[in-house]
């Protein structure tokens, strides 16, 4: 069973610091110990399997992340403003959210009518070409944006989205707060069962 904890409150990296720690990680790939050639897995971090559940009166409020998307078009999280919305961070390049995107496929088609909606984020694919491959070949039914130098994810409060684990994900409430984070990859039913309760929240 994956470890859960109280996701805490810490301060925030001035914007430019936070620029360059995300040049460095992309430089370094990550690990600072590739896995694989340029082009392969990018040395990903495997996750820790970390889930954390936020109680509804300590969440902090997800920032309006957006832009353009992998299939070229444009979308922001207000746009899913009143529903629940799952933000899933993935890569071409990463065994893990290769392993998992046909599930978050699955219960994104199967819960988009109980108001839920999926938000993805592609990120340190430096071309598009690979990342609208990934969206055809998991048939993902839902917008990706495009964020090569993870510049969306940096947007996020310190601590809620790592460019050193992918996949992560987050659940947001229908209030646009983060009520739950994974730094893991995750299957269907953990899935379902991380959304679930954040759904029945009145």
């Amino acid at each position: 069973m994956s470890p859960i904890r109280v996701f805490r409150s810490r301060t925030s990296v001035p914007a430019a610091a936070a620029v360059a720690v995300a040049g460095t990680l992309l430089l370094t790939g990550c690990s600072g110990e590739p896995k694989a050639a340029a082009g392969e897995d990018k040395g990903f971090v495997q996750g820790t399997g970390q889930i954390t559940k936020v109680p509804a009166g300590e969440r902090k409020a997800a920032p309006d992340i957006g832009g353009e998307t992998v299939s070229d078009g444009k979308v922001r999280l207000s746009d899913y403003r009143g529903e629940v919305v799952v933000v899933n961070v993935w890569g071409s390049w990463c065994p893990p959210c290769r392993a998992e995107a046909s599930h978050f496929a699955e219960v994104a088609r199967d819960m988009k009518g109980r108001g839920v909606r999926f938000l993805g984020i592609n990120t340190r694919d430096l071309d598009k070409a690979p990342a609208k491959a990934f969206e055809r070949s998991y048939d993902l039914p839902y917008p990706n944006l495009y964020d090569p130098d993870g510049r969306q994810m940096l947007k996020f409060p310190k601590g809620t989205l790592s460019l050193q684990t992918i996949p992560s994900t987050l659940v947001i409430d229908r209030k646009g707060r983060i009520a739950v984070q994974v730094l893991d990859e995750l299957g269907e039913d953990e899935l379902r069962s991380l959304i679930t309760p954040v759904l029945a929240e009145k």
